[in-house]
């Protein structure tokens, strides 16, 4: 089993980087392989729409970090996105990512669990927590929670470490993840199928 934790700071080392390294490190102390996936090393195009993605699952802008992403989905068992709190919401570089990896290709995230942690300074967490956590509830993936919301508080990375309480929610997290994981696996070995996916219906408000 494999959780990947996509990094959606500027920095990689930075304070997101350190509250999904103590996500990483419980995980693995429960026997779950992961990986940490830094998206914010190139700047990042917005979705345009075009429709391409739809038969491909694959973006047409191949000088980005979004289709390397993509290429480890399929080998990805579940999803952690980390986002640092930028004026009270995600930063420039996750939402741009999160728009182009999911548009036209929720079903290659169907029935894998995900969770989204914040880092922040002070305030702003709630924005971009309810904001990622939106991708997953429209690609059926099951959300993992915590103790407390997912969120970290710091300017650096030890000051984050100094957020004891924002440290054990990361842990819960990763626990809570791993418990989810593991519960999934014993279904599929008891021959417990996955949920049903009808073909999409459509209805617009405006006709």
């Amino acid at each position: 089993m494999k959780v990947l934790l996509v990094n959606g700071s500027q920095h990689n080392n930075g304070c997101t980087h350190t509250a999904l390294q103590e996500i990483a490190d419980e995980l693995q102390r429960l026997g779950i392989e992961t990986e940490e996936f830094w998206c914010g090393n190139k700047a990042i195009m917005g979705c345009i729409g075009c429709g391409h993605c739809t038969e491909t699952k694959r973006c047409w802008n191949d000088k980005d970090t979004v289709n390397d992403f993509l290429e480890k989905v399929a080998e990805t068992d579940a999803f952690v996105f980390g986002t640092p709190v930028h004026f009270a919401g995600t930063s420039g570089f996750i939402k741009p990512f999160m728009d182009r990896a999911f548009c036209s290709k929720a079903s290659l995230f169907f029935n894998k669990p995900a969770a989204a942690i914040v880092s922040c300074r002070r305030g702003g967490a709630q924005g971009a927590f309810e904001d990622m956590n939106r991708y997953f509830t429209i690609a059926c993936m099951p959300v993992v929670s915590s103790k407390y919301w997912n969120e970290v508080h710091g300017n650096t990375p030890d000051e984050v470490r100094q957020d004891l309480e924002g440290m054990q929610t990361m842990r819960q997290l990763a626990r809570n993840m791993a418990w989810i994981l593991k519960c999934i696996e014993a279904g599929r070995n008891a021959g417990v199928q996955l949920p049903e996916h009808e073909i999409p219906v459509k209805t617009n408000f405006i006709r």
